[in-house]
């Protein structure tokens, strides 16, 4: 187990090269495409491997199937950014329980990818979905914890009204092996911190359209899905996934604040609680919007 002191070193923004692995349900929305691509055109990011995730909504037919349409968005991204990275199948189901993970080649490569690293050197481990892949290497290799730091958008701000965020309702029990395993944790809530990182179709127009294939696909899928839903009434979208990537290229505040607080515990009515004896975690509370979607823009036009 971590001291303070060294969880404390752990939780703050890193100031050099970063190691890192991106855990995605990139089919289910449309800000994990605009996450993944942040991440592989950031130069201070070294993406290792992209692990799809599971989800269940109007979007997939169940777990399996939103993990396997989330690997072929993957790839799809990855042929029009230009880039290989090595895409890994992750958990077919939720974990049944707080003991037994789901086997799959995401879990067993983080499982064997993180023991490669150390305290001194940890490997980031950036989820943006369901956090089954990540709960499931744990639980097959708990030593892994003192050797990565995580950084997940999931649940919603402590002072918000309940904890009924899709990420984190979809496994709760996952999100409860994670925050119980003592690894170093960044929390990016949804609703109340990271629901003001909000974009229009007009914004996308004048900063990305025709800037290259990989902007025009972001820009257009993001515009057909939200007039999709919005039906001729006025709409923004919040980029959510993004701000997860931001964190690490968070240097000297300049994209959102953040504090260290005991990590709160995901109980399974959808309401945190809360014990001060336990270990540290990160917890953002403030994005600065503009700052973060300039850099955002840049880097997708090419021009970072």
């Amino acid at each position: 187990m971590l001291g303070t002191e060294q969880r404390v070193r752990l939780l703050r923004c890193p100031d050099g090269p970063v190691d890192m692995v991106l855990d995605t349900d990139a089919y289910n929305e449309i800000d994990d495409q605009f996450a993944i691509s942040y991440a592989l055109r950031a130069q201070k990011l070294t993406v290792n491997a992209l692990y799809a995730a599971p989800f269940w909504n109007q979007k997939s037919e169940g777990p399996a199937d939103g993990m396997e349409k989330s690997h072929e968005e993957i790839r799809k991204l990855l042929f029009l950014l230009g880039e290989e990275r090595p895409v890994l199948r992750g958990s077919d189901r939720y974990l049944r329980d707080e003991k037994t993970p789901v086997i799959s080649e995401a879990a067993k490569d983080l499982a064997e990818r993180a023991m490669r690293y150390s305290t001194e050197r940890p490997l980031y481990v950036v989820a943006i979905g369901a956090i089954t892949n990540i709960a499931s290497a744990l639980l097959m290799c708990p030593e892994i914890a003192d050797r990565m730091v995580i950084v997940w958008l999931g649940g919603n701000a402590l002072h918000f009204c309940d904890n009924r965020e899709f990420n984190i309702s979809q496994d709760v029990a996952a999100a409860r092996v994670v925050f119980q395993s003592g690894v170093p944790l960044v929390l990016l809530p949804c609703a109340g911190v990271v629901s003001s990182f909000l974009t229009t179709e007009w914004e996308l127009r004048a900063w990305l359209s025709g800037k290259n294939a990989l902007c025009d696909y972001l820009v257009e899928n993001t515009v057909n899905t939200a007039n999709e839903y919005a039906k001729g009434k006025v709409w923004s979208r919040v980029i959510w996934d993004v701000t997860a990537i931001g964190w690490l290229l968070n240097d000297g505040g300049k994209f959102m604040m953040d504090r260290l607080i005991p990590t709160p515990i995901p109980e399974y009515d959808h309401y945190y609680s809360q014990d001060a004896r336990r270990p540290l975690c990160r917890y953002v509370y403030h994005i600065f919007r503009d700052a973060l979607m300039e850099d955002l823009f840049v880097h997708l036009a090419g021009k970072a």
